[in-house]
């Protein structure tokens, strides 16, 4: 099996094991600071718990030696995990997950700004083309049963946080941020831990609790994976087919109808950052055989 193989089944079952996640938040009958406790506390101490019995603290170690940029990676990571949790539970999960994918768009906005990286023209047509489609989404927030605009706003701000993160761990990006996951979930579950009721969750549901901590756990280990075989533009096709699937999952299941702006305003996100994506792979294999030894050249 070659790499690139390898990178695309491990990243394709890290993306599904993260689609059903926003329908464990409906399904858990808590409030959604307790719901985000448990949430971040199993995945984050599962995930701490594979490395250590992987590779020991030297991770932890290497997390500790990126300064501030651990620090901007841990926050983000821990503050999307809760925003996501509270967004879920004041919007629907179509308007959410349209929002998140918005992501690549903030993390080219402050690669420009904090590392001054060129904000090339595919990426200034994808921003032009995915605003609009966020603003409809906003608009149709007003008029769609179970929607809303605050829950909208936080969508956008799991969006930032998470680019943050990324855009930090870029200018480490020598070191492994996966520790970074662990601790920023272990972090994130302490935060709202006095505003949260732990023991509220019915017996019943325990299992579903678990259930979704350990769909996370298997997400954040999968994609922590197969990145690493795969370009960026491989990746971004993947994790848009979330996009797509989990708003089929909550209108199959709990017939959560996403409403005709949210699918509108969604299809406009989706296929402008579906076409950015393929744009950017295309480049990338042509320079990669732009780049490759030909049969008669020398390859030093």
């Amino acid at each position: 099996m070659s790499d690139q193989l390898r990178g695309l089944i491990i990243t394709f079952f890290g993306v599904l094991f993260v689609v059903p996640d926003s329908l464990f938040v409906r399904l858990i009958d808590a409030d959604a600071l307790t719901i985000a406790f448990w949430r971040l506390l199993l995945a984050g101490g599962g995930t701490a718990v594979w490395l250590l019995l992987r590779k020991g603290a030297t991770p932890f170690a290497a997390l500790s030696r990126t300064g501030r940029y651990g620090v901007i990676y841990v926050a983000g990571v821990g503050a999307s995990g809760v925003f996501f949790v509270v967004a879920v539970s004041l919007t629907s999960v179509a308007n959410v997950v349209f929002i998140i994918a918005s992501l690549p768009v903030f993390a080219a906005i402050f690669s420009k700004v904090f590392l001054g990286e060129r904000f090339s023209p595919r990426m200034m047509m994808t921003c032009a083309a995915v605003l609009p489609g966020l603003a409809v989404i906003a608009y149709g927030s007003g008029e769609t049963e179970g929607a809303s605009l605050k829950g909208d706003l936080l969508a956008l701000g799991v969006s930032a946080c998470f680019a943050a993160a990324l855009t930090a761990a870029r200018r480490v990006r020598n070191t492994s941020m996966v520790p970074g996951v662990a601790v920023g979930y272990l972090l994130g579950a302490v935060a709202v831990l006095p505003f949260a009721a732990p023991f509220s969750v019915p017996s019943g549901q325990v299992a579903l609790v678990l259930a979704h901590a350990g769909f996370i756990l298997a997400s954040s280990v999968l994609l922590a994976q197969g990145p690493r075989y795969i370009t960026s533009a491989e990746v971004g096709l993947l994790v848009l087919l979330e996009s797509v699937l989990a708003p089929l999952l909550a209108w199959m299941v709990i017939d959560e109808n996403p409403g005709a702006h949210a699918v509108l305003g969604g299809m406009i996100v989706i296929g402008a950052l579906l076409v950015s994506n393929i744009v950017a792979l295309r480049r990338e294999r042509r320079r990669r055989a732009t780049a490759a030894p030909g049969p008669f050249r020398n390859p030093r």
